[in-house]
């Protein structure tokens, strides 16, 4: 099953709680944390102290997503506020391998991202130690940008790299999904979806409607 992991960076920040509890009941399967320090994106967000409210709020797995240059001087913090899964790009850190291998020291999934001008062949050396690759379908930074198209051959690409591999990887697309994009991402070969706007910009009475869309159920 494809699984969906609503980005908070849409939610009502004033009124998380709220929105998380909505989200779980709704049947969300992770929740997505945008971690940015103003440096390697062009915007600031969350630190540790969130996720650590986040997991106080919710059993759900948190998926972090750190979009921060070093890395690495940052695992411990987040790792021991409750992610279940830390994702770093491999152009954040001089060596991302060693990074990899930090996050999984602590018991928890190492992801590596991958921006839409970065191509699929920079982490075929890193499948064997990944849980997660997820593919940005636009210039991380921001929320609300359109999916760009031409980054659906590259999830195709990273498909075959991880049949080829053998081992279970999640294949996870981030940026512009929604019900038409998600179709796309799906159909080559993304097994996880984040999704922000198009889930909280409903009311919370839709918000089941549009996870079970988006993973296409319906």
């Amino acid at each position: 099953m494809i699984k969906i992991a609503p980005s908070i960076l849409s939610a009502d920040i004033l009124n998380l709680g709220r929105d998380l509890s909505a989200i779980e009941q709704a049947g969300a399967d992770w929740i997505h944390v945008d971690v940015m320090d103003g440096r390697y994106v062009p915007n600031i967000t969350y630190g540790p102290a969130l996720v650590k409210a986040v997991r106080s709020t919710t059993n759900l797995p948190i998926d972090v997503h750190l979009m921060i240059a070093p890395a690495q001087p940052h695992i411990k913090a987040f790792a021991e506020a409750g992610a279940s899964i830390i994702t770093v790009h491999p152009d954040a850190d001089i060596h991302t391998h060693r990074v990899l291998s930090d996050i999984k020291s602590y018991g928890i999934k190492a992801g590596i991202a991958l921006n839409p001008g970065t191509p699929a062949s920079m982490i075929e050396p890193l499948i064997p130690l990944v849980d997660l690759i997820l593919v940005m379908s636009v210039n991380p930074g921001f929320g609300g940008q359109n999916y760009i198209p031409e980054v659906t051959s590259k999830i195709t690409d990273i498909r075959q790299m991880i049949d080829q591999s053998g081992r279970t990887i999640d294949l996870e697309v981030d940026g512009g999904i929604n019900l038409s994009t998600a179709k796309s991402a799906i159909a080559a070969g993304a097994t996880a979806l984040v999704a922000g706007a198009a889930i909280f910009g409903q009311s919370s009475e839709h918000y089941a409607t549009v996870i079970s869309g988006l993973r296409g159920d319906n």
